[in-house]
């Protein structure tokens, strides 16, 4: 094999609009088919990209012997299902974070997984693999800004559509499980632990009963993390990466532009030094070492107990906010 063929089940925004296109440019992926609920919208998407099948049905999809793995960039109560579906049909998977509702629910996908060995499945947190972040890991784990005591990450849009399926929270919409996720799996990333206890505060939208800014703090007990996350504040994001030698600032942490060079400043007592990165699709490099992954039967850049742990310290954000207390995760 010297290309996995990709089916992708939806045709939600991300897929078409950055997933697929990147996807296609890699070296060991071909997206051959997507599915769609209405037919004529996946015939028409499968046009506009090149796309060889379309079909109008997601079962249907899986069902054809032809592909060999799924993207799944479904709405976030979709996800497990569909990956269960997935993986049943002998499908590998790479699905949309959050992996899923809870932490509970993603534990119904590990073990459907784990009878399936010969198969990878990966919750798609594609800021992992960037550069960028490779490097600004390296830095921490090199000791170049000390003992990592603290970080603190800021990501916020502004979407105010109550249409949209962010802001239902029956679809497990909100901030936290959308953009949250991003900061809590950072922080478990830079200090490669799971936080002892975490506290949160959550304000909601009276109308959408979505949650509207959440802050968390997670005691990882040799550091902690500080977040915020919004989906009605003015678009920001960054990441500070601080230790007691040196602190570390990523300019675009999360949907960094495949067109333009990204930055990182690293701080010490010695100044500052300005490293760039080179334009690179972050959505290329996870679709190739994801499939990659599948043609050597080697280890994945995530796993899914990575995956489900996310989710535990989620689920544990979301009950200390509840209480107003300190929460251990599960």
């Amino acid at each position: 094999m010297n290309k996995v063929r990709w089916g992708v089940l939806g045709t939600a925004k991300i897929a078409v609009k950055q997933v697929i296109p990147a996807m296609q440019k890699g070296m060991y992926c071909e997206i051959i088919a997507i599915a769609s609920r209405n037919l004529s919208r996946a015939q028409k998407i499968a046009l506009e990209l090149t796309i060889l099948k379309a079909y109008g049905s997601y079962q249907e999809l899986l069902d054809d012997p032809d592909i060999d793995a799924i993207y799944i960039p479904l709405p976030n109560h979709l996800h497990v299902p569909w990956a269960i579906k997935a993986l049943e049909v002998g499908k590998h998977v790479l699905c949309e974070k959050p992996i899923g509702l809870s932490g509970v629910e993603a534990l119904k996908l590990f073990e459907v997984a784990r009878t399936k060995p010969g198969l990878k499945i990966m919750e798609a947190f594609m800021y992992r693999v960037h550069p960028q972040w490779q490097y600004s890991k390296k830095l921490v784990h090199d000791g170049r800004i000390g003992n990592l005591q603290n970080i603190h990450s800021f990501f916020s849009y502004h979407n105010i559509d109550s249409s949209n399926i962010r802001n239902k929270p029956e679809y497990g919409g909100g901030g936290l499980m959308d953009i949250g996720c991003y900061c809590v799996s950072l922080a478990r990333f830079l200090f490669d632990a799971e936080p002892e206890r975490v506290q949160a505060h959550l304000q909601f939208d009276p109308i959408m009963k979505i949650d509207r800014i959440a802050s968390g703090i997670l005691d990882f007990n040799i550091g902690s993390s500080t977040f915020t996350c919004s989906t009605q504040l003015m678009p920001y994001q960054r990441v500070n990466i601080l230790g007691d030698a040196g602190r570390v600032e990523i300019e675009i942490p999360f949907n960094a532009p495949f067109d333009k060079i990204t930055r990182i400043w690293h701080y010490t007592s010695e100044g500052k030094e300005e490293i760039t990165f080179k334009p690179v699709d972050q959505y290329t490099i996870q679709g190739d070492l994801f499939s990659k992954s599948i043609i050597d039967d080697a280890e994945l850049p995530n796993s899914l107990l990575d995956a489900i742990n996310n989710m535990k310290v989620i689920d544990a954000l979301i009950k200390s906010a509840a209480e107003g207390i300190w929460i251990k995760p599960a």
